[in-house]
């Protein structure tokens, strides 16, 4: 729905289509350029009507009655008007129509759904995460186009077969050139925000029934991939002329020591570091992905590169605690470290996050719960992920138990 509207009302009347110089009286609503008709089943001597004041002209008891009718009906419409505005869902000048005349709950479409959603959630989810939405919206209408041979759809047409033929389309989706194609993970991600609408629509009595009552999610679980101890040292190690290079191994390396994400350390200022409870410097946040503050005791590797980039003239111009660089660059710039450190994994500056959570944190007898709350999850059974493949840590453990009991 839009933020602001234009909506007008009009009497008219056929002054063409007279019988004996009566005629026909009708009610156009027009809302945002969209317009409507209602025929009021009154007639009207058309030598009377004034069509720029849209009343019949005189002072008799007939023409009184009629003016006084389409006074109430003009003040009704704006009353339907107003209501509807204050419901805060989308209406059209059809929708103020048929409330007028007590028709039936008023049908919404699915792209009804797409601009409400996205008009509720702009301010509540992060313009990232927006845009990841507005991608799986995307692939539903090409759906809709290509299943219903149509732009659009109402909402009971949203049933457990839409969402069975959405999840075929993905997974049989042909991408462009050069682009991946869509796994099982990346077809359920979609499918879970189509949830998320489909709920909201559920919620506000949109729909009569939750047509996900008996789908089901098929996640495939993967391993995170992580540096081992011996790899991030040979990118600590890692010496270069080539500056960009030098830059983004030191923003890769905070990252596995502090567990921030890149979007978090390109917005760390002088700021964001801070006393700490014992005295110390600490990191203090909030993720820019879900607003959960974060608080992290700086290590001494850390501080180190805070130290590096003080009087950098990278940082002193952008009064950030560190370099910048575009996300693309990193990861494209972090496949040449990978491969002149001799390390044969799809190294992406997300891998550093997990680093951080298992070589540098768990592995090292950090508590699992401690991990969480460094890493600003909001579930532990988040952080569990990275605990079930430390196998070294695992071991380690093990051959404790193995020592008390023999």
């Amino acid at each position: 729905m839009r933020t602001s509207s234009t909506f007008s009302i009009l009497f008219w009347i056929y002054a063409a289509r007279a019988v004996n110089n009566q005629t026909n009286l009708y009610l156009r609503i027009t809302l945002n350029g969209q317009r409507v008709n209602i025929s009021l089943k009154r007639k009207v001597n058309v030598s009377t009507w004034n069509a720029k004041t849209q009343r019949a002209n005189g002072s008799g008891k007939v023409t009184c009655v009629l003016n006084n009718y389409l006074n109430e009906i003009q003040s009704e419409i704006y009353r339907t008007y107003e209501q509807l505005k204050s419901e805060n869902i989308p209406f059209t000048s059809q929708t103020i129509k048929e409330r007028f005349l007590g028709e039936s709950k008023t049908s919404y479409s699915f792209l009804d759904l797409i601009a409400y959603y996205n008009e509720k959630m702009q301010h509540k989810l992060h313009r990232n995460t927006l845009g990841q939405y507005k991608t799986s919206q995307r692939y539903m209408t090409s759906f809709i186009k290509k299943e219903f041979k149509k732009n659009d759809i109402t909402l009971s047409d949203l049933n457990y077969g839409f969402i069975i033929g959405f999840e075929n389309f993905l997974r049989s989706y042909i991408p462009k050139a050069g682009q991946p194609k869509i796994g099982n993970n990346t077809a359920m991600k979609h499918i879970k925000r189509l949830r998320r609408m489909v709920t909201l629509a559920y919620r506000m009595e949109w729909l009569d029934r939750d047509p996900f009552v008996n789908f089901k999610m098929k996640i495939e679980k993967k391993e995170r991939e992580f540096l081992t101890q011996d790899e991030l040292v040979r990118i600590m190690d890692l010496s270069s002329s080539i500056e960009r290079l030098v830059v983004v191994r030191d923003l890769f390396v905070f990252s596995c020591y502090t567990g921030i994400s890149y979007i978090d350390i390109a917005g760390l200022t002088e700021s964001n570091v801070k006393k700490g409870i014992d005295g110390n410097p600490w990191i203090m946040a909030d993720r820019v992905k879900t607003g959960t503050p974060f608080k992290i005791p700086l290590l001494q590797q850390a501080a180190q590169l805070i130290e590096k980039y003080r009087e950098s003239p990278r940082t002193y111009q952008t009064g950030k605690l560190l370099p910048n660089l575009s996300n693309q660059k990193l990861n494209s710039y972090l496949k040449e470290i990978a491969d002149l450190c001799d390390i044969h994994k799809n190294l992406t500056f997300h891998m550093a996050r997990h680093t951080f959570a298992t070589t540098v944190t768990l592995s090292n007898g950090v508590p699992i719960e401690t991990v969480s709350k460094l890493l600003g999850h909001t579930k532990l059974s988040t952080t569990q992920i990275y605990a079930r493949v430390i196998e070294k840590k695992v071991s380690e453990d093990m051959g404790k138990l193995q020592s008390i009991l023999g």
